[in-house]
């Protein structure tokens, strides 16, 4: 099952509820971040340093991208697949 192919209850099964959200699926505001244009982002911060430690990002109802944030601050495009 490719990314693209979860949908927001599949996500939230596996990653569990996000810490922060910005945006919203309705919001017609969108940003670009990491080579995608998105309206809503999930933010997940490391329970212990408090940063962030993923982000997932989505347009609409679409997945477009999971992503690990290394300590330097630099992403990796993160696989949710089985």
């Amino acid at each position: 099952m490719s990314a693209n192919s979860l949908d927001r209850g599949a996500v939230w099964k596996k990653l569990g509820a996000p810490t922060d959200q910005i945006g919203s699926v309705n919001d017609p505001r969108t940003s670009e971040e990491h080579g995608q244009r998105w309206n809503e982002k999930w933010v997940y911060l490391d329970e212990d340093s408090g940063q962030v430690e993923r982000i997932v990002l989505w347009n609409r109802y679409d997945l477009l991208g999971v992503f690990r944030v290394n300590a330097d601050g630099s992403v990796e495009t993160e696989s949710l697949a089985d």
